[in-house]
């Protein structure tokens, strides 16, 4: 058995003050090792708007392992080094979707590091995945997008202690897709070692995925904020590792719906499907 999960977030419209509701993302779970395609999908709500072993982590990355090229963003210093702290909470409340992954292989890995180094150049607003289907930007409260570098393939983001943040994904695409993210090796669903197996949130076509924080129940999440790697999450919880700290794993799979006819196939109640607001139609 699947089970779904939607979520949703009440936020009050400034110039209207009316309160409206918008369904923004999901997240999956698979319930067995033994069938990675059987994903339960967790929804999350924001405001306004692979056949491998389990032993191979999405980020489970540390900074020793940072890139040794001819530029300066290896040599993070120890005082320059931050990792992400549980922090306040954020109410999210969620439902389950019934989806699967198309395939146990994701489309795209990717590993950005950060720390509160002075980063020099070219700074990027958002990384491109998956052959464009997705873009990542990290934002702050504010909404402005945190600035992100590029050496050699490799992606380096800049933060400053004390500063909360946020993971934002844009699906490009016209497919439903999985996000399955970590920060600091650790699943920002669950709280356990991530794995690609874990829960991914839902990112709808051309939709956007926030992701705030550590999900600490059906209805809430702790926001991520940068701090001392002593005082991460993952220094203070058995799941976790200081080494580990300042590193953001994602995964992307494509997900279908089971219960959907292929194409082409006949279909006895073709209307179901629909949406007809109850008036005339202009001529084609």
């Amino acid at each position: 058995m699947i089970l779904r999960f939607d979520v949703w977030r009440e936020r009050a419209c400034p110039s209207a003050q009316m309160i409206f509701r918008l369904p923004i993302r999901s997240a999956v779970m698979s319930f067995s090792r033994l069938k990675p395609l059987a994903v339960t999908m967790l929804a999350t709500a924001l405001a306004a708007c692979m056949s491998q072993p389990m032993a191979d982590r999405v980020a489970a990355v540390s900074m020793e392992t940072a890139p040794d090229n001819a530029m300066a963003h290896k040599s993070v210093a120890r005082a320059e080094r931050l990792g992400t702290q549980w922090g306040d909470e954020v109410q999210s409340s969620v439902r389950h979707v019934n989806l699967i992954r198309v395939d146990s292989q994701p489309l795209a890995e990717h590993v950005l590091h950060y720390s509160a180094k002075d980063y020099r150049g070219r700074s990027l607003n958002s990384i491109s995945l998956a052959a464009g289907r997705v873009a990542l930007s990290v934002q702050g409260d504010n909404r402005h997008a945190l600035p992100i570098f590029r050496d050699n393939g490799r992606y380096f983001l800049r933060g400053k202690a004390g500063q909360a943040y946020q993971l934002v994904y844009q699906n490009n695409s016209d497919k439903t897709l999985e996000i399955v993210a970590s920060v600091d090796g650790l699943d920002v669903i669950s709280g356990r070692a991530a794995s690609r197996y874990h829960s991914g949130y839902v990112l709808r076509p051309h939709g956007t995925l926030r992701i705030e924080g550590f999900r600490k129940s059906d209805s809430s999440v702790a926001s991520f904020i940068f701090g001392k790697p002593s005082d991460a999450y993952a220094a203070n919880t058995d799941a976790g590792s200081v080494q580990n700290v300042g590193v953001i794993g994602t995964a992307i799979f494509e997900l279908r719906d089971p219960n959907r006819a292929p194409d082409g196939a006949a279909n006895a109640f073709p209307a179901d499907g629909e949406r007809d607001n109850g008036y005339a139609k202009a001529p084609r």
